[in-house]
């Protein structure tokens, strides 16, 4: 009775020992065995491994490839610019054996490597490198992080830059540059634009000056044009140069109108006595005061011949004595 007691006994230890030396190492993983402490120069691969019991120990290393966001850094950039940065990492393990060796915790010190490569980029690089050009920065930013994880078995794949925060106040005055260019910009497209206009209108006003018909031919179709909207009044453009034709026109038959006009006028004015002559002239036969005075009383009382009445067509003046 005690052998078989003795035989249960040491079946169950070996079955514990067999199932103890028997491992799975998943498809994303890599298995690293170290014997009596010393880690084997080939690491595990997927599947059913086995270990020997109270030997060998096992150490599983993650393949994927890992997501790691980099903590926000402040920094100021070379053109003295406080701003806020955060990027994200993407790398994996390709040599488990060192990333089990070499490194205590290599998650954590890509992590640290990481905000110090990040620190160190805002601080060489200006702040329009960080907005727009990107990728630049990125590339140095992973060479810097690659350059100690390769002692560690660590590739990484991808470095980004997600954010970059900016203070109120530049915040502000990038808006204002921003709003001042694109007015610039507008400005010189609408110049240009007025520019490009007038060249057209000059070849098209050269082109109708050399045929008339095209003046005529622009005019009906701006007719067309304003009827097409239906208007109760409609606006006739009158062509400046017909404005001009008729000006010159005009302007000849008054000239010719005017010239025999002008020709009796010098005619008239050539008898024409200066004022100053017709006052001698008139002043000529005047009479003094006192012969007027002696010619009036003579009128008034004329000689009366002695004896004769005084008589008008044969007639007698009443009211005059004889003498």
């Amino acid at each position: 009775m005690a052998g078989y007691v003795l035989i249960g006994i040491l079946g169950a230890l070996a079955g514990w020992m067999l199932l103890g030396g028997v491992r799975v190492v998943n498809q994303i993983e890599r298995g690293v065995v170290f014997r009596f402490g010393r880690a084997r120069p080939t690491p595990r691969e997927p599947g059913l491994t086995l270990l020997v019991p109270l030997v060998d120990r096992l150490k599983k290393v993650n393949v994927q490839i890992v997501t790691m966001p980099v903590p926000t850094q402040e920094g100021i950039t070379r053109d003295n610019v406080s701003v806020q940065v955060d990027a994200v990492v993407y790398f994996r393990v390709v040599d488990p054996l060192k990333a089990a060796i070499e490194v205590q915790n290599y998650v954590f010190a890509v992590e640290q490597v990481a905000q110090t490569s990040l620190r160190s980029i805002i601080g060489k690089s200006e702040l329009d490198d960080l907005l727009s050009n990107r990728e630049e920065l990125h590339k140095g930013l992973e060479l810097m992080i690659d350059s100690p994880a390769v002692g560690w078995g660590i590739e990484i794949e991808r470095v980004e830059i997600k954010d970059v925060q900016l203070p109120d106040s530049m915040k502000r005055s990038m808006s204002r540059q921003a709003e001042a260019e694109r007015e610039r910009r507008a400005r010189v497209i609408t110049a240009d634009g007025e520019f490009q206009a007038a060249a057209k209108l000059a070849d098209a006003s050269a082109i109708m000056a050399d045929t008339p018909g095209a003046l005529q031919l622009r005019l009906l179709q701006t007719v067309v044009e304003v009827a097409a909207e239906k208007n109760s009044t409609l606006v006739m453009p009158f062509p400046v140069e017909l404005l001009r034709f008729f000006e010159r026109a005009g302007g000849n038959d008054s000239a010719a109108a005017a010239a025999p006009t002008r020709g009796k006028a010098v005619e008239q004015a050539e008898p024409a006595v200066t004022p100053e002559a017709a006052v001698v002239d008139q002043a000529e036969p005047a009479v003094a005061p006192e012969a007027a005075v002696t010619a009036l009383e003579a009128v008034v009382e004329p000689p009366v011949a002695a004896g004769k009445p005084e008589t008008v067509d044969g007639a007698e003046i009443p009211g005059i004595a004889q003498n």
